[in-house]
């Protein structure tokens, strides 16, 4: 099972914490070239003009430290991605509480999507950033565009003959969407409001956390999406999902929740 999550905007600190990065240390090294394009142009970017760096990455007054920071990535402090991310998600799946057998599971299945390195394991080291994947960089353009084809390339591979969870919100499901035997294998989790059918964001962010680290837990290996589907209900969750036949098309599975916390 390989589980495809969001990272978040806000990130723990890592300034004099651990060594610096070391770009050919990250999972997935067929990503190597893009992520040496973006972090070039982003330490370059904030390095030289403040200015233009806060109107490129959308930061507030308050968040020009931001700059600073990744002006300095390649000298920076790093820490585990799985320590780096935080936020309701990813609180809510509080990795650090695993025991030890279900941090081995989410070091092998879990798959963190970013604006500058593509996509990291949580176990990857890395520095604390600014950089979503809705940037426009005056010289790569939209990182969804620039990271299509190196995904398209990598990700498959990754992706093996098993599921795929799909937790990414569209932004980042827009770096890489999977096609043909793959597609067919991609369960994509909605989080709704049972009485409503509403998508509320924080909610949904939290149950995608709690789910992820259900499965965790529990040692469950789906391979295909009806076991998940299966293996979610046998978990408590309420799940509506229909298969779609043949073709392959991915799953729309949707996790039904009455209450809002």
């Amino acid at each position: 099972m390989l589980v495809l999550l969001p990272p978040s905007e806000g990130k723990a600190a890592s300034s004099g914490r651990g060594a610096p990065l070391k770009p050919e240390g990250l999972a997935l090294p067929g990503l190597a070239s893009a992520r040496e394009a973006v972090l070039s142009e982003l330490v370059e970017l904030c390095a030289a003009d403040e200015d233009k760096a806060a109107e490129v990455l959308g930061l507030s007054a308050g968040l020009r430290g931001e700059i600073a920071k990744n002006a300095g990535l390649r000298t920076a402090g790093t820490r585990p991605a799985g320590d780096i991310y935080t936020g309701v998600l990813y609180d809510a799946l509080d990795l650090a509480s695993l025991d030890s057998a279900a941090k081995r599971r989410a070091a092998r299945s879990l798959l963190v999507f970013s604006g500058l390195w593509g996509a990291v394991r949580v176990t990857d080291r890395i520095p604390s950033y600014r950089c979503s994947m809705g940037v426009r960089l005056p010289g790569l353009g939209a990182l969804a565009g620039h990271w299509r084809a190196p995904m398209a390339e990598v990700l498959p591979e990754i992706a093996g003959d098993g599921l795929v969870l799909d937790l990414r919100s569209a932004a980042y499901a827009a770096a890489w969407k999977p096609t043909g035997a793959v597609a067919g294998r991609t369960a994509t989790v909605r989080v709704l409001h049972a009485p409503t059918r509403k998508v509320v964001s924080h909610f949904n962010k939290a149950t995608k956390g709690r789910i992820v680290r259900s499965l965790l837990v529990a040692g469950a290996a789906p391979r295909r999406p009806a076991e998940l589907v299966e293996a979610l209900r046998d978990l408590g969750y309420v799940v509506e999902a229909e298969d779609p036949g043949a073709g392959g098309r991915g799953w729309a599975v949707d996790v039904l929740v009455t209450e809002v916390h």
